[in-house]
């Protein structure tokens, strides 16, 4: 089982295929695994190993990976997992792609490392409008009861603090507005479409970013899943260096 450890983290992650590295940060809320990539609109994984070395990973405390929580820095936490996953497999310059939570952390791991993520895709981003606000603050409440019941060194208060820095931010909870603004990294947008993944944000992430194209609609129906999967795959290979 290949994993990346770094003192008390255990970092699961798999890689497939070769050619320009492609981080995934897959979907799945506060549980967020390589997993729920076989839930989304289209698999990632299968379908540009063809082309790219994917790299593919659970995040830390979800499916196989487990670490101490950051109560500092509980964003710049899941950044530094997935930058010394890279730094551990020698991958200096990576495409990023972002489905769901992952998309807030393709902006912010852009946002810490902005020479190392040559482009990145935000698949239905998540965030908080006025139709969620009441939710969106609670998306670590079943996460933490989970790790709770499986961690003694972990009580819920501590998740409690933990989910609610990540969660109680408004936008796309990662990063702010002016951050987005001044992002030079190109960015292809598919908005979502439902109360977690609004719309609304998905669109504001396209009009802010200088360098950002949008799709939609592109999930529904389901025959437009493969057009749009070839526009992401022009889009990679567009931003791919020679």
């Amino acid at each position: 089982m290949p994993v990346f450890l770094k003192g008390d983290v255990s970092i699961y992650y798999e890689v497939h295929g070769s050619g320009f590295p492609l981080l995934l940060l897959p979907p799945g809320g506060m549980n967020a695994s390589l997993a729920w990539w076989g839930r989304a609109a289209f698999n990632p994984i299968e379908i540009f190993s063809r082309e790219y070395m994917v790299v593919a990973l659970d995040e830390r405390n979800a499916g196989q990976s487990t670490g101490p929580l950051d109560m500092d820095d509980p964003w710049g936490m899941y950044a530094s997992d997935q930058l010394g996953l890279m730094n551990h497999l020698g991958i200096e310059r990576f495409h990023v792609m972002g489905c769901c939570i992952g998309c807030s952390q393709v902006l912010h791991l852009i946002q810490k490392a902005p020479e190392r993520v040559v482009a990145g895709v935000l698949e239905q981003p998540v965030g908080t409008d006025d139709n969620n606000k009441s939710v969106l603050p609670n998306m670590w409440v079943e996460w933490a009861g989970q790790l709770v019941a499986k961690r003694q060194d972990v009580d819920m208060a501590k998740a409690e603090v933990f989910g609610r820095k990540m969660w109680e931010g408004d936008f796309v909870l990662s990063v702010t507005r002016d951050f987005v603004k001044g992002c030079q990294t190109p960015l292809l947008v598919l908005p979502g479409i439902d109360l977690h993944h609004p719309t609304a944000i998905g669109r504001e992430v396209a009009a802010l970013a200088p360098n950002a194209q949008i799709v939609e609609p592109w999930k529904e129906p389901a025959t437009l899943v493969p057009a749009t999967v070839a526009r992401v795959r022009q889009f990679l290979a567009s931003n791919t260096p020679s």
